[in-house]
């Protein structure tokens, strides 16, 4: 039997991110004479996910890496680069696979201008919260360039101007750097996306044949029907079990849907034109058309993929819409696979970009 649509949106980046999370990741050498620095651990409370149907926390886990010079100059004022994980890992579990503050000590160290490096958490009962705008998780959009931004502007000396903020985001975390960097050009003024996931609509099958797939939406539909609460579905759900779940709650909230309250892709594994549609909705490839403008006002925009990465093939063909468009980006195809290289990546590539192309004075635009 062919299915309709994919029955599972993230099923394809979920296999791809599964494998490749099993790969170890490069870690760039020590660099010589690399000054320390300093790492917070916050809380930053969410206005934005205030009443959240999930029941997902609210006051959200931030790490802040503050430069060496920081603590020696008090009147000093620093550039802001914000940093979005992927999905089934949070803050914390990130700081790991990038492997800071090394990483970020080695870029000071090799002659990146010093900047406040920010980690905030977005990991929720179903492993991710998509950075998207939802009933169901709350809204992480808003999360990120709303509160996440305005606490550290308040409780940092930071150049509180948007050519002087970058935002940067891995896999999931480069679907949000996408997704919140198109919308909110006011904020940010430099864009990094490292191998995002889910930027395309997905109206091809998933893995394996179509019977198969049929089984597995069914399967995970039972599951959805006999979960009592958002814990018990998710204790069902470990790892990347849980992402057609985490995708459900993001994209297609339903607040008259207890005591889930999403609405799934299929119905008895027949894929719902209806919520297709939401998804779709929510994909960067389908949407980004609506905001070539506001692309066009950042500094500069940068984006990489692993040559042995799935996602490449999505990666590409933003690329292409922005030269199309004459939105002024670099695009580069690595040696690795979806995480094996982005430690490398942090310190040698993006710390850098953003060193070029955020403001570090209070008079430029």
């Amino acid at each position: 039997m062919q299915i309709q649509k994919n029955l599972v949106v993230c099923a394809v980046v979920a296999t791809v991110i599964s494998a490749s999370a099993q790969v170890q990741t490069n870690v760039p050498e020590v660099v010589a004479g690399a000054k320390p620095v300093k790492v917070e651990h916050i809380k930053v409370h969410g206005t934005a996910l205030e009443g959240n149907l999930e029941g997902d926390a609210v006051d959200r886990d931030v790490i802040v890496m503050l430069p060496p010079s920081y603590d020696k100059d008090k009147k000093h004022r620093y550039p802001v680069v914000y940093a979005l994980h992927g999905y089934s890992i949070g803050a914390e579990q990130w700081t790991h696979e990038i492997h800071v503050p090394q990483t970020v000590e080695g870029a000071f160290a090799k002659g990146s201008q010093e900047m406040i490096v920010v980690l905030p958490d977005s990991k929720t009962i179903y492993n991710g919260s998509m950075y998207s705008s939802s009933a169901t998780t709350g809204d992480f959009e808003k999360f990120v360039w709303h509160d996440v931004v305005a606490y550290i502007d308040a409780h940092y000396r930071t150049l509180a101007t948007r050519e002087s903020r970058g935002l940067v985001g891995h896999s999931m975390g480069g679907y949000g750097a996408s997704r919140i960097g198109m919308k909110h050009p006011e904020v940010f003024g430099a864009l990094y996306i490292m191998s995002p996931c889910c930027m395309s609509p997905m109206t091809g099958g998933g893995p394996g044949p179509a019977d198969q797939m049929k089984e597995r939406a069914i399967a995970g539909e039972k599951k959805v029907a006999g979960a009592k609460s958002p814990a018990d579905l998710a204790a069902q759900s470990p790892g990347f079990a849980a992402a057609q779940y985490a995708t459900a709650a993001a994209w297609a909230p339903n607040p008259k849907n207890p005591p889930l309250y999403f609405d799934l892709l299929t119905k008895d594994g027949v894929v719902q034109p209806e919520i297709a549609a939401k998804y779709s909705a929510n994909a960067p490839l389908a949407f980004v058309d609506q905001y070539i403008g506001n692309l066009k006002q950042y500094r500069a925009i940068s984006m990489d993929v692993g040559d042995q990465d799935g996602l490449r093939f999505d990666a590409t063909k933003l690329h292409t819409i922005l030269d199309n468009y004459g939105v002024a980006n670099t695009f580069e195809v690595y040696s690795g696979t979806h995480v094996s290289a982005v430690a490398d990546r942090f310190q040698n590539h993006v710390m850098p970009f953003f060193s070029k192309n955020l403001c570090f004075t209070t008079s430029c635009k």
